[in-house]
């Protein structure tokens, strides 16, 4: 692909937020990508947290970590799970981070006695982050997504930014509004004043949108593009319908259909006569949506009122069915609901139980009454962080008879506290960012399930986010009763990967797996617990059979 100076495309949203920028942007980034191109994404957020990583997920949903250990917004999940390119604590930017290296600067003198003000300082710096990416991984394409709507007081300042860098870059830089046309089913017709009115308060900050992205659910006729086209001062063909998918892996398809790419490429004054390799991608979609299997797993966790706090886990099973041939519906149960005495008739149809990564002790027991049930019940199981520290209190209890085990996180007076605070952690005060966060390695033992299903590796590296650690002191109980570590820090010792003896899939991870799940690269972990799952026979299957 020929050089020419990196190309910034803005993403700002109107009429109501969580329409979608993320997935536009993503998509977006997909067929430039498959066009040949190098594109990152960058999402920046308006709040004043430093980051999401203190924010409780009912707040803000899932928080994704990165390898080199920032906690950042959802979305960046999304860009590395469409573009398979890891992203970086540079891809997330918040209003907080922005302050804080302003203020910082000017504590240093930097700004020489100056009035700090929000223009030029504070638009300054939110500029240098615009430029960033360019400058340390020479894109063609950096695409910026911009939190919040048009009209929000806290998204003016990274608006008044979008004016200046479109004035200092020209044509080097484009502006992509994502808007709402509602349908009213009194009328039966969908209604263009609500964007015309998002677009006015765009121009009067001084942005003029060059294209239009209208989400929708249903078809956008041409009457509707024109109008929209003659009142908001965009060109007819840069009026693009965002129709409702059934799945966020088919809107790159239907963006490639309405010729977004194309369209950014001639507004920026780039060639058109490459035609995006899409072909891998639709190979995927045609598994997705067409499976031969259906299997139902269980997500036990205390946050499954808001599925978007496990966002990247149900990801994963997508990645995971597709690769299978399979689709995966995930029944969603609160580790607050569930007991010794109702967990059998939850689990029922259930070939699979993931229980999920979280902090502090609320609904703690019945994470462990699911694992006993799935440890005696040979169903397979996979503990995620949390969920793999619940599996090692659940086997000290009820197999080692150490009845009080527990984690010092939530007992901190237990007899036996089988998974403990890492000693570096213990002179932790400050809450953001002071986990152990990012990506590790992992030496794998030797003939392990675990390194079959990594193919043979010898070392991974996986991305975590915790504070407590199984206690070393108890390994050796463990081990001698058939709960084995087959996965460890090669240098600390840290037991990152257990696996039981005596069952066909029971595997407990100190990491995130979650956050490398790609549609490229499924996570191996998902892709072989969904073909467990495939093979394990429900109780009410195995009845069947033997009356057969």
């Amino acid at each position: 692909m020929s050089s020419f100076p990196t190309k910034y495309i803005f993403v700002t949203g109107g009429v109501t937020s969580s329409l979608g920028k993320g997935i536009i942007s993503a998509s977006l980034a997909k067929l430039l990508q498959a066009r040949g191109y190098s594109v990152t994404i960058q999402k920046f957020d308006p709040y004043i947290n430093i980051d999401p990583g203190t924010l409780n997920p009912y707040e803000h949903g899932e928080c994704f970590v990165t390898d080199d250990g920032a906690e950042t917004d959802l979305d960046l999940g999304h860009y590395e799970r469409f573009l398979n390119i890891p992203t970086s604590q540079a891809n997330n930017v918040t209003t907080g981070r922005v302050y804080q290296s302003v203020i910082d600067k000017e504590r240093k003198g930097d700004y020489l006695g100056k009035t700090v003000q929000v223009i030029p300082h504070i638009t300054d710096e939110i500029k240098n982050r615009f430029r960033i990416l360019a400058k340390s991984g020479n894109y063609n394409f950096v695409i910026t997504e911009i939190g919040g709507t048009v009209g929000d007081i806290e998204s003016l300042p990274y608006i008044e930014a979008v004016r200046q860098m479109k004035w200092e870059h020209g044509k080097d830089c484009l502006n992509i509004h994502l808007t709402l046309l509602p349908y009213l089913h009194t009328t039966g017709e969908l209604k263009t004043k609500p964007t015309q009115h998002s677009v006015k308060s765009l121009l009067e900050y001084g942005v003029q949108p060059d294209i239009l992205v209208c989400r929708s659910i249903c078809p956008i006729d041409e009457d509707i593009r024109q109008k929209l086209a003659r009142f908001c001062n965009v060109a007819q063909e840069a009026v693009i319908e965002a129709i409702d998918a059934r799945t966020i892996y088919e809107v790159p398809v239907l963006m490639e259909n309405e010729k977004l790419d194309e369209v950014v490429l001639k507004k920026l004054g780039l060639p058109t006569d490459t035609i995006p390799d899409m072909k891998s991608w639709k190979e995927f979609l045609e598994h997705l949506s067409h499976p031969k299997n259906l299997i139902r797993v269980a997500l036990v966790g205390k946050y499954v009122e808001l599925k978007d706090s496990y966002k990247s886990i149900s990801e994963s099973f997508i990645h995971a069915g597709a690769s299978n041939d399979a689709k995966v519906e995930i029944e969603w149960i609160h580790s607050e609901d569930i007991t010794e005495e109702t967990v059998a008739k939850q689990f029922e149809g259930i070939r699979g139980v993931v229980v999920a990564p979280g902090f502090g002790k609320r609904g703690i027991e019945g994470k462990i009454a699911a694992i006993k049930y799935a440890r005696e019940n040979k169903i397979p199981f996979l503990g995620i962080c949390l969920g793999m520290q619940c599996a090692v209190i659940e086997f000290g209890r009820n197999v080692l008879g150490f009845k009080d085990a527990h984690s010092t996180e939530m007992n901190p007076a237990t007899s036996h506290a089988v998974i403990d605070l890492q000693e570096a952690q213990k002179k932790v005060t400050r809450m953001g960012g002071t986990m152990r966060l990012g990506s590790y390695p992992c030496s794998l033992k030797e003939g392990s399930k675990v390194q079959q299903i990594y193919h043979g590796a010898k070392e991974i590296n996986e991305r975590h986010r915790h504070r407590y650690e199984f206690n070393n002191e108890y390994l050796g109980d463990f081990e001698k009763a058939g709960m084995k570590a087959v996965g460890v820090h090669p240098e600390a010792g840290l037991v990152e990967i257990i696996e039981l003896k005596d069952h066909p899939w029971f595997i407990g991870v100190q990491f995130h797996p979650e956050y490398k799940s790609t549609v490229a690269n499924p996570h191996p972990l998902f892709v072989d617990f969904v073909k467990a799952g495939l093979q394990y026979k429900t109780p009410q299957e195995a009845v069947k059979k033997e009356k057969v």
